[in-house]
């Protein structure tokens, strides 16, 4: 990793009263690269983009965007970075506002940050629907006249208007058909070689994160379990909780799946020790009792989990 990371998370918690959302998220992402972030529903995955944007303030931690600490800024100075920082989100029916046109999408946001002239913001709009592959006549017509994957393209183009450095995708596929996906994600990877635009990318499919993420973080419970290059996490995944995501994609795990024992716990009752006990099949003792620490495993790849110690005793 070259030069100062866009964005470099330390330490990142969030509670809410009693619940504890995320817990000491750690992570950096080097410029034009997508960093993922993969977990079941209630990892904190969202929370955490939310987080990274301040849309919701830390409890503790650090976020530093392009070498400024985020926390520190004002009212007006985070107005004004929040250009270079864009969101895409889960829903395209949702996050389009039904009573603008095209045109008004894709200009307002230059609008609000003073972007251009009316000339220039219009000609930026067009650009953007030639690389989504839509017509220039789009620009007159409205959210409810397009399909899904049209919608989530159009979405795409409005997060790209500002020309930003970094974009927080957050589950940005999971409302379309699997037939529309493929079409979406790679117009994703197509946008970002061609923009050098910096992504985190949040997903509970392990296939969509694969396909997208150079670097990967297995979330649970609130925390980061296991972390590293796309190839050691796919390739040799160490902590339980990854064996058990990855062996359930089809075509992966040899027929041998690593199954979990029930649901997900509630974050307003995180079991002690290590929170993944009481799904883990190889829980034991000292499971209960002690949480587990981050261990380098080298290659960049690091997992927290009790079994790497029975392993090195073994």
């Amino acid at each position: 990793m070259s030069g100062e990371p866009v964005l470099s998370v330390t330490g990142l918690s969030k509670s809410f009263k009693m619940v504890k959302a995320v817990r000491d998220v750690s992570f950096d992402i080097p410029r034009g690269k997508t960093f993922g972030l993969v977990g079941e529903s209630g990892s904190g995955k969202s929370t955490t983009a939310r987080l990274v944007l301040r849309l919701v303030e830390p409890t503790a931690g650090t976020i530093r965007f392009r070498g400024q600490d985020l926390s520190s800024l004002s009212a007006g100075a985070l107005r004004r970075e929040r250009r270079h920082m864009q969101m895409i989100f889960q829903d395209p029916f949702g996050s389009l506002n039904p009573r603008m046109s095209i045109r008004e999408t894709l200009t307002e946001p230059q609008l609000v940050h003073g972007l251009g002239t009316p000339e220039e913001r219009l000609k930026t709009a067009e650009r953007l629907l030639s690389e989504i592959s839509l017509p220039r006549t789009a620009l007159d017509r409205y959210a409810h006249e397009f399909s899904g994957g049209q919608r989530q393209r159009i979405a795409i183009a409005r997060a790209l208007a500002t020309n930003p450095e970094l974009i927080v995708a957050d589950e940005p596929v999971s409302a379309l058909d699997v037939s529309v996906q493929a079409q979406v994600l790679n117009l994703m990877r197509d946008l970002q070689d061609r923009h050098g635009t910096t992504m985190l990318f949040i997903s509970h499919d392990l296939r969509v994160v694969q396909f997208m993420c150079e670097e990967i973080a297995v979330m649970y419970l609130g925390e980061i379990v296991e972390q590293g290059p796309r190839e050691r996490i796919y390739g040799a995944p160490s902590h339980p909780y990854t064996q058990a995501l990855i062996s359930s994609v089809p075509g992966r795990g040899n027929g041998q799946r690593t199954r979990l024992k029930g649901e997900i716990p509630s974050a307003h009752a995180i079991p002690s020790g290590c929170a993944f006990r009481t799904r883990c099949p190889y829980a034991f003792d000292r499971c209960i009792t002690e949480t587990p620490a981050m261990r380098d495993l080298g290659g960049g790849q690091k997992a927290a989990c009790h079994l790497l110690d029975k392993a090195d005793a073994a």
